[in-house]
């Protein structure tokens, strides 16, 4: 697997190979992080045990600051051919992602890059370079290869996290896009998103866009500790709002479902998204591979230590008798009798609502290679020479 170029020279290695997981005291002293985890990645090959004994002082949690490192990637665009995933084509403008989201399945990718899917994942982000001149290539090879699909932007990372007001890598891409009109969808829980809707709006008016917006709760102290550094649910709500007021289609995910955590909003999300013109809804249950299943279950362990079994086992229920299983058409559904429940409230509260239509196919009939990127005749050259 080729990431192109990979630039750390910020980076404290150091830092990498401290190992295990490491609580705070109290969750007054918590940092305001997913997870202080330095958890190994999969593919490690030193595992290091941390000294605790004398050192009380040196483990109490301590304010992480978050380090942008560069990445150059050869192409932008990754192919998918899961058969549950809806789309084939996505891309991702930063890797790791700095809300902290302590059940992102996303998380395990870090390990990809030597670093660990906890703390690392969410205070070592990769900020890709030279983003817009990458894009348009790919879009050039794309259109001559005769692929016309819609792209998703944030498959594996926010596209809109914190960073993004000072790089607007995503509003680049989003410009370019909008330039060769190529179909779009965006996956993301940041408000950070209406400082587009200049360009979203006018992508909305050829049927270009749709945002997927993720809300996970509505309850801030849950909030807080779920999804760390990721906006309010009220600011989400006030988000959907306004994109959809500006025409800008909205698919509300109900994301991911934690049994005895959210599942019991499901309802009240889906109809509050009503209110704020959402004109689809999906849900998704909690999917926890590889790393990412220690880190949820050491979060449990601190946050709802008496609720932890059981949401582990019912998890379990819906993945017969294991915390993940990575078949197609169960990962992100589950099985059994809980899963089953789940579908049929959600489909039930889908048709109260008036969202159980099928979404609108995007537009993907006026995608082009605009002029100022086609290639132009010099004077005097010949476009096939020697033909003549």
């Amino acid at each position: 697997m080729s990431f192109g170029k990979l630039e750390t020279n910020t980076l404290h290695m150091n830092s990498i190979f401290l190992s295990g997981c490491v609580q705070p005291h109290s969750s007054e002293k918590r940092i305001k992080r997913g997870t202080i985890s330095q958890i190994e990645g999969r593919f490690a090959k030193t595992f290091r045990e941390e000294w605790t004994e004398d050192r009380e002082d040196d483990l109490l949690p301590k304010n992480i600051k978050t380090e942008y490192l560069k990445e150059y990637p050869k192409s932008l665009l990754s192919r998918n051919d899961s058969p549950d995933i809806p789309y084939d084509l996505s891309l991702n403008p930063y890797r790791g992602c700095e809300h902290g989201c302590i059940y992102c399945y996303a998380r395990p990718n870090h390990a990809y890059v030597d670093l660990s899917p906890g703390i690392d994942f969410e205070s070592k982000i990769f900020i890709k370079q030279n983003t817009k001149e990458v894009f348009v290539e790919d879009l050039k090879k794309k259109f001559k290869s005769g692929n016309y699909d819609p792209i998703v932007f944030g498959s594996v990372t926010d596209s809109y996290q914190p960073v993004e007001r000072k790089t607007e890598n995503t509003r680049k891409l989003l410009e370019t896009s909008f330039k060769f009109k190529q179909a779009t969808e965006i996956i993301t829980k940041s408000s950070l998103i209406t400082r587009d809707i200049d360009i979203l709006s006018e992508m909305a008016k050829l049927n270009l866009i749709r945002v997927c917006f993720s809300v996970t709760t509505l309850d801030s102290v849950l909030w807080s500790k779920l999804e760390p550094r990721a906006p309010s649910p009220n600011k989400r709500m006030e988000a959907i709002e306004k994109l959809t007021q500006a025409g800008i289609p909205v698919i509300l995910m109900f994301a991911p479902v934690i049994p005895f955590l959210n599942d019991h909003e499901m309802e009240s999300i889906v109809k509050e998204g009503k209110k704020r013109g959402i004109s689809q809804a999906v849900m998704i249950l909690l999917r926890l591979p590889y790393e990412l299943s220690d880190l949820f279950s050491d979060w449990l362990e601190e946050h709802f230590p008496l609720k932890k079994d059981k949401i582990l086992g019912l998890l379990k229920d819906t993945r017969e008798g294991k915390l993940y299983k990575s078949g197609f058409h169960q990962r992100m559904t589950g099985t059994g009798n809980y899963a089953d429940l789940l579908r049929a409230r959600f489909k039930l509260v889908k048709k109260q609502m008036s969202l159980d239509l099928k979404p609108a196919e995007l537009n993907t009939k006026l995608f082009h290679i605009p002029l100022e990127y086609q290639r132009k005749q010099s004077k005097g050259e010949e476009f096939l020479p020697g033909l003549f």
